[in-house]
């Protein structure tokens, strides 16, 4: 049902926790499904040196927190502004049709760490 790299990055995901401040936190829900993302973000020299993620939700949701935090690292507020839900769909080796709302969730969670506070 799920792809290997999804599953692997359910049984082992990767950044899970948050990071204290100055990083930025956020936390984006997706009311269809419930699901529930808190990404956490520290900016150093204006690129992601740190980043990390919490997720309420379902296999789906929890292996593309773990693919969008290790895909942050390093990125300029420029890079993660041009953030599709593709990378994650992606780098899990693709979303059941049924789970691509884990991916827009990813996408909202970037979006709201981008505005200015």
């Amino acid at each position: 049902m799920y792809p290997a790299r999804l599953l692997e990055h359910f049984q082992n995901p990767r950044n899970v926790g948050e990071l204290p401040e100055p990083a930025v936190t956020v936390e984006v829900a997706n009311p269809a499904c419930g699901d529930i993302l808190r990404l956490s973000a520290r900016f150093e020299n204006e690129l992601v040196a740190e980043a990390r993620y919490k997720v309420r939700g379902c296999t789906a949701s929890i292996a593309a927190g773990s693919a969008l935090t290790e895909w942050m690292l390093g990125k300029s507020r420029a890079e993660l502004a041009a953030f599709q839900p593709a990378v994650v769909d992606d780098a899990v080796g693709g979303l059941p049709a049924a789970s691509k709302h884990a991916a827009v969730l990813c996408g909202d969670g970037i979006k709201l760490l981008l505005k200015p506070r």
